[in-house]
């Protein structure tokens, strides 16, 4: 069975505007997105929004799930209470379901080691330097990146559009011509584009 579902972790402290636009067009194509958290507890984003998840990380299986993703918090930085995430989100590559990271994440990912032999891209590369890591030769200075098994999916802090782009090209909700107007409508304000998702 294809998975509908995609899954999005929550923690306190995430970064509420790095996954807006992915998680509100994968709904509106047909996906259904489901918190997961560490515990059942709520979470309090950057923002101050608390979520209440919708399931555990215990409870998530790789199977049930179209995608993991990851955003940034601060917690990635200043804490190991993350590192279950990353784990997680091993489990989900090792099971052949993609994973898309962006900001702080691809630094836990690093940690975990997932980015060692993988294309990626992350805020600036000594970034990921600073995490001791081993993947420098695969970094790439680019917006999005999505890695040579269509697997894992990074981003910059300031890339939300990007790997919401990123995300669409890899479950296939936008392709082609559409992709590329969704991209221009919400990346460059290009009103033009419209008229390509309207067609």
């Amino acid at each position: 069975m294809a998975a509908k579902t995609v899954h999005l972790a929550v923690y306190d402290t995430f970064a509420d505007w790095e996954t807006g636009h992915t998680t509100a067009f994968l709904t509106q194509n047909g996906y259904t997105v489901k918190t997961v958290a560490a515990t059942d507890a709520p979470v309090t984003t950057m923002g101050g929004v608390r979520i209440q998840p919708d399931l555990t990380l215990d409870d998530m299986d790789p199977e049930d799930s179209a995608l993991l993703i990851l955003t940034g918090a601060g917690l990635w930085d200043t804490s190991d209470d993350l590192t279950p995430f990353a784990r997680k989100a091993r489990a989900f590559l090792e099971a052949g379901v993609p994973v898309a990271a962006i900001c702080g994440a691809t630094a836990g990912l690093a940690r975990e080691g997932l980015l060692d032999g993988r294309a990626h891209t992350s805020a600036v590369s000594f970034y990921l330097a600073a995490t001791g890591y081993k993947g420098g030769e695969h970094y790439r200075d680019e917006d999005a990146v999505t890695d040579d098994d269509g697997l894992l999916i990074t981003a910059g802090p300031t890339e939300p559009v990007a790997l919401a782009r990123e995300v669409f090209s890899l479950l296939g909700v936008y392709e082609g011509e559409k992709l590329d107007a969704w991209y221009r409508l919400f990346h460059d304000s290009d009103a033009s584009a419209i008229e390509v998702l309207e067609s």
